[in-house]
């Protein structure tokens, strides 16, 4: 039995910002919400990466008629332990994911802890969706602290002579 809820995102990788969410209780598999956070090739959803519990041929082929580039982990099974070109693989995307966990991170550390208190799943996706967007907030503030991209300041019109 599980109790609790989970926070299923899509990260823009090259922004580290929550591009889309869902939220369920914690005894659906992370692989059965893929579909509902996935975002188009034409979204900028192209690359997907994942771990290996998000791997499966079924999966694969979805991902690969949808148009997206699959880096999802390789799995190692029973008396079949992943070779050197596997792990090596493996390595380079866990370059990328570890993106989206430094959020998480971000999300614990950063903001007060991902612990919620609430009853019922409806009231759980509100706080979620919320943490999610406080989330987005402060990257975007250090965004345009850092000058990652350009942005000029919103001023106030200026008043008319009358």
């Amino acid at each position: 039995m599980h109790y609790g809820y989970k926070n299923h995102v899509n990260m823009d990788r090259e922004m580290k910002l929550v591009a889309a969410q869902a939220c369920t209780d914690a005894s659906v598999h992370d692989s059965q919400m893929l579909e509902a956070v996935l975002r188009g090739p034409e979204a900028g959803g192209e690359g997907v990466w994942a771990d290996s519990a998000y791997r499966s041929e079924a999966q694969e082929r979805r991902l690969a008629e949808g148009g997206h580039r699959s880096q999802i982990h390789e799995r190692a099974y029973r008396g079949a332990p992943l070779g050197d070109e596997q792990r090596a693989r493996n390595t380079a995307k866990s370059r990328v994911r570890a993106r989206v966990e430094h959020v998480f991170g971000q999300m614990e550390n950063g903001m007060g802890g991902m612990c919620l208190r609430s009853v019922g799943l409806a009231r759980a996706k509100v706080g979620v969706a919320l943490m999610n967007l406080a989330y987005n907030l402060r990257r975007i503030e250090w965004l345009i602290r850092s000058k990652v991209f350009p942005f000029t300041r919103v001023t106030a019109p200026a008043r008319g002579v009358a």
